[in-house]
């Protein structure tokens, strides 16, 4: 199987027209990010990179598209609502597409409470093995053709404040990987666990602790060998660490629609291990 894996795409709503009471006091700090320090402008053209990649999905006869996250610049119920639309026809099917969400898209308390990422996405995190999950719909598992399990997992919180963006799984859902990789159905397959926060950085190195994932010695732990990859996002670069014995293959697909790093991966799945992979740009 082949599987395209993106993440961080940022889809950006209008910052300019709400107010200040509109926005909420967390998206406030973000405005100075947005309009400041550029990130507005660099994700200006994200939904026409996002169709791009989803067109190069179908030119590069990808079975399985994978976004690790951070579909939203801040959680607006309008960006949700463009990221579904830039993900079209590949979000309609969850044999053909997973997504969970990132930091991003769950800014705010309200985000949450008013299940914007769920009713957008999640038709596309139901598990093929509902008896282990643990923490809502999390970890949920994906059994694709006879050599292949898709898992996805929740890392991304409401932060505490702006500006803590680490993320963490816990025990409840390590928990319910630990049934699912223990369950008959798993055997001789290929694990692509997906989480948003990336267990190492581009030098191979646990990120920095206000940014990173707490608890990534516990996932790889799980998770050894060529058999198995973590798929994540949240750091904005691209990279591939291979498998040793002691750990997965990590691959961070960075931001695949920041003006100036747009990307992706392509990865090939066979006989129950990852078989190869490619750093592509969008029509390429």
């Amino acid at each position: 199987m082949r599987f395209l894996h993106c993440s961080d795409v940022h889809i950006t709503g209008d910052y300019r027209t709400p107010s200040l009471l509109q926005l909420g006091w967390r998206r406030l700090p973000a405005l100075g990010e947005l309009f400041i320090k550029g990130r507005y402008r660099n994700f200006i053209d994200a939904p026409q990179t996002l169709r791009q990649i989803m067109a190069d999905a179908e030119r590069h006869r990808v079975d399985h598209v994978i976004v690790s996250g951070d579909l939203t610049a801040y959680s607006l119920e309008t960006e949700f609502d463009g990221a579904r639309a830039a993900l079209q026809p590949w979000v309609e099917d969850p044999r053909r597409c997973t997504v969970i969400p990132g930091n991003h898209d769950t800014y705010t308390p309200g985000s949450l409470s008013h299940h914007r990422f769920a009713r957008r996405f999640g038709h596309l995190t139901h598990s093929d093995l509902p008896q282990h999950c643990r923490e809502g719909v999390f970890p949920f598992v994906r059994l694709l053709d006879d050599r292949v399990a898709v898992i996805g997992l929740l890392s991304a919180r409401v932060p505490l404040m702006p500006g803590f963006s680490y993320g963490v799984i816990g025990r409840q859902q390590f928990d319910g990987l630990d049934a699912i990789l223990a369950d008959p159905a798993l055997q001789g397959r290929a694990v692509l666990a997906v989480v948003h926060h990336g267990p190492l950085d581009k030098a191979g190195h646990p990120d920095r602790p206000l940014h990173g994932l707490r608890d990534a010695a516990e996932l790889f732990r799980r998770l050894p060998g060529e058999r198995c990859a973590v798929l994540h996002g949240h750091i904005h670069h691209r990279y591939h660490h291979p498998a040793t014995p002691q750990r997965p293959h990590d691959f961070g697909a960075g931001s695949s629609t920041q003006a100036g790093r747009e990307g992706y991966w392509l990865i090939d799945v066979k006989d129950g291990r990852i078989a190869g992979c490619e750093m592509r740009r969008p029509g390429q």
